[in-house]
């Protein structure tokens, strides 16, 4: 029997490098993408070892190929966005409150 078709494959992660207002570079783990009020937010966690918090960034359309990212001032939106994001993955991911 073969074992090694038996083991689940590994997902493959999806990286994001987004480029700040000062032109810095930060890597970040694509999680999810959900929609909210007509508007839609990524969901994204730091590349770097240490991280331990979410990242939510509004999706800004600018034309048909790009798109800017919005951090997301409105504390209700934010937890909007974390409840839906903890309801979908609450089967696979363990989250701290």
């Amino acid at each position: 029997m073969d074992m090694e078709n038996m083991l689940p494959e590994e997902e493959e992660i999806s990286v994001l490098t987004l480029t700040d207002e000062n032109g810095a570079e930060t890597e970040f783990e694509y999680l999810d993408c959900i929609e909210l009020e007509g508007k839609e937010y990524l969901v994204l966690l730091p590349m770097e070892e240490d991280a331990a918090e979410l990242v939510i960034l509004e999706v800004e359309p600018v034309d048909e190929e790009n798109e800017n990212y919005l951090a997301v001032e409105d504390e209700a939106t934010l937890a909007a966005v974390y409840n839906i994001f903890k309801e979908k993955f609450q089967d696979v991911l363990e989250f701290e409150d």
